[in-house]
């Protein structure tokens, strides 16, 4: 089962989102994030945080439909966003979408970046995507797909990343090391709709450009 969480970030033209959900994908409304899922016109498996971003309208409605509404206190430890994961981890979902944690205010990015890389959700495949940008955690191997021309920065995570061979970019590296503090793997190309990465050791950011926005293909 996948899981697609939306945040309470900014989102332009929320209709590109449709391309990418598929009728099963379990959703999860992350406090205000539940603004989103109505404009499509969906109604959330889950609505969950403190709730101080949801009108008592919508929240009305929601118990209404038989949402499940998991409400925390305000003086929590935890973003809306990581109790939000924390729950379909739970659930025993591995494969996540995070919708609307991209722009914004700064601090937040930065902090939802941060949740990629979180050691206690083992095997979990997650990436947060705007429509014209997703982002990954690379550890081992990744497959990124896309179309040719899609912009593709590998950044090194907390640390030198070694052994990085990418194949279907425009400059290739082959066994190579990519270091914090250096821009050596910033701004390559796709030359096909599919592009593999492979790492032997550390973990990389890999953030995808999309040419074309909100694309179902990947």
């Amino acid at each position: 089962m996948r899981a697609v969480i939306f945040s309470n970030g900014h989102i332009e033209e929320p209709q590109w989102i449709v391309d990418l959900l598929d009728e099963d994908d379990f959703l999860i409304a992350a406090d205000g994030g539940l603004r989103y899922v109505l404009d499509l016109n969906r109604v959330p498996d889950v609505l969950i945080g403190d709730l101080d971003s949801v009108s008592d309208e919508n929240l009305r409605d929601m118990t209404q439909k038989q949402v499940e509404i998991i409400r925390f206190p305000p003086e929590k430890d935890q973003t809306d966003l990581e109790l939000a994961i924390e729950e379909v981890y739970a659930r025993g979902c591995r494969d996540i979408i995070i919708i609307g944690a991209l722009g914004g205010r700064f601090d937040q990015t930065l902090a939802n970046l941060s949740l990629l890389t979180d050691s206690s959700h083992s095997g979990l495949r997650i990436s947060l995507d705007d429509g014209s940008e997703k982002v990954s955690l690379v550890e081992g191997r990744i497959e990124i797909l896309g179309a040719k021309g899609d912009t593709v920065s590998l950044i090194p995570y907390c640390g030198p990343v070694e052994g990085i061979t990418t194949r279907g970019l425009a400059f290739p590296l082959k066994g190579e090391t990519l270091y914090p503090g250096k821009t050596r793997g910033i701004s390559n190309e796709m030359l096909s709709a599919r592009v593999e990465v492979t790492i032997k050791k550390g973990r990389l950011l890999c953030i995808q450009t999309r040419k074309n926005k909100g694309r179902k293909n990947d």
